[in-house]
């Protein structure tokens, strides 16, 4: 494995550059995995990866520095002879030691990173805590950061600060009263993540809850979505967060089409009002993209309907749907939410319990619906209010045969007595981002249709549900191609 390397202005529109990192030495020959950069005081960037040596393959910590600071596209970089700097401690396994995050400051001045790890023998996952005062020794703090039972090897884990108040974000080495901190670990498929309050002077990171390997964890995103990785963008203050979204197709499918894989939208990310999880929502140059558009408000969705939005490309293209539900508190009969498991909550042909829907967006469809992606929500009884489900099923995304088709689902967090339900979509011929409660969850589906592609793709509003929905606002984009890995004119 290799650093691919691309430059943007906007993080939309993309030039591809010759790679960064390619194994050449003895600490890196077998593969350069993940790692990250960290901004030196003096704006010198640095990057710490991770190696596959040339002992067993065993993964090390390496440091690369720019060939040529002054260049504003760092298109050559160099590995020190002094590398590596860390290695697997005694209690790790040679292959399960990886993926160092941002480094931060602490008060003392002292460098602080962290590698992703699994205890031998065991399925404790943890983020290992290093500390340096130069960037080349670095020490293994006796406790790690967080540790978890029963999760098993931490990938690509995260580390940063949020501000407790309002959308800013800040550097990744801010520590004071004005924010909490978040550790996210990448296991089981899921990028999960714990709030918390950490301390420089005594490495302690207290979170508010443990991880459980369960869907009680938080996530970033319910769908098709890993290994993301966060940075501080000073030029606007904010956190943009953005992960991998990998094939769900077959091998023989990636050699046909060339490529395999392929990054989220960059998405900001800042915490909610309620200090308990985390907001996600594309970034504004996203919409860049966007160019002819509808808008349809004030239209009620009678039980079984099906409703075409016409006018713009249903295969790439932006929308923006908000839902209002009458009468909510006239069911007092509906079974409660509790006696319902998830599986069939998150099922979009099932509407056992449901209040109100399915309803929500058909995308990437065919006029028959043979084809479908259903991006959904139902309400449903629990204890004395009501809960909202947010989903996405593939089940019919495409009549393929070799294709994994799953049923995404989670509780969105609002009251539907008093807040609309809202859903962003940003659909992308093959892959869907959404988006609910104003970015309150997230559900990312990769989909490969076969005959709802290009033109014959549409896009439906839809309601399953007994009892009729209010959509009280719909504005939906065209999007224009964005420039993906051009070549470079430099």
């Amino acid at each position: 494995m290799i650093w691919g390397h691309s430059v943007s202005q906007d993080m939309v529109n993309w030039i591809q550059l010759e790679p960064a990192l390619s194994p050449s030495e003895p600490f890196d020959i077998n593969s350069c995995w993940s790692g990250s950069a960290t901004i030196l005081p003096d704006g010198r960037p640095v990057i710490l990866y991770t190696g596959l040596d040339d002992n067993n393959r065993q993964q090390v910590t390496v440091v690369a520095e720019p060939k040529d600071v002054s260049d504003p596209l760092l298109r050559e970089w160099v590995k020190p002879k002094y590398n590596p700097v860390m290695v697997p401690p005694s209690n790790v396994p040679f292959d399960c030691f990886r993926d160092p995050t941002t480094a931060w400051q602490g008060q003392d001045g002292k460098w602080r990173v962290i590698i992703g790890a699994k205890e031998k023998d065991t399925e404790k996952g943890m983020a290992i805590l290093y500390r340096s005062e130069d960037f080349v020794q670095w020490t293994k703090y006796p406790v790690p950061l967080l540790e978890s039972e029963g999760t098993g090897m931490w990938e690509c884990p995260d580390f940063f600060p949020v501000s407790i108040t309002g959308k800013e974000g800040v550097d990744t080495s801010v520590n004071n009263a004005t924010v909490r901190h978040v550790v996210k670990a990448s296991f089981g498929g899921n990028d999960c993540y714990v709030i918390g309050k950490y301390s420089s002077e005594t490495e302690e990171f207290s979170a508010d809850y443990e991880f459980t390997n369960t869907s009680a964890d938080l996530r970033y995103d319910h769908g098709t979505f890993y290994a993301s990785k966060a940075f501080f963008d000073s030029v606007k203050n904010r956190r943009i967060n953005w992960g991998w979204v990998v094939e769900i197709d077959s091998k023989e499918d990636d050699f046909k089409k060339g490529w395999a894989g392929l990054m989220s939208l960059p998405r900001e990310i800042w915490l909610d009002t309620s200090g308990k999880k985390l907001i996600q929502w594309p970034i504004e140059e996203i919409n860049n993209l966007r160019t002819k558009s509808v808008s349809l408000d004030c239209y009620e969705f009678k039980t079984g309907s099906t409703f075409e939005i016409s006018g713009i490309t249903a295969a790439q293209a932006d929308v923006e749907v908000t839902f209002n539900l009458p009468f909510l508190d006239d069911n007092p009969e509906i079974l409660d939410a509790d006696q319902v498991d998830d599986a069939t909550l998150f099922d979009r042909d099932n509407s056992d319990g449901c209040v109100y829907g399915p309803f929500g967006l058909l995308a990437l469809a065919t006029n028959d619906l043979s084809e479908q992606t259903a991006i959904f929500f139902k309400v449903i009884r629990r204890g004395n209010g009501y809960a909202v489900v947010m989903g996405s099923s593939e089940k019919r995304s495409s009549l393929r045969d070799n294709i994994k088709k799953s049923s995404h689902g989670t509780f969105l967090d609002i009251d539907p007595r008093h807040e609309k339900i809202s859903l962003r979509c940003l659909i992308d011929h093959s892959i869907i981002e959404s988006y609910g409660g104003g970015g309150k969850s997230v559900i990312t589906s990769r989909v490969y249709p076969k005959l709802a592609i290009g033109e014959a793709a549409k896009l439906y509003v839809f309601n399953d549900g007994e009892k009729g929905v209010i959509m009280t606002s719909l504005e939906a984009w065209s999007m224009r191609n964005a420039q993906i890995n051009s070549n470079p004119t430099y």
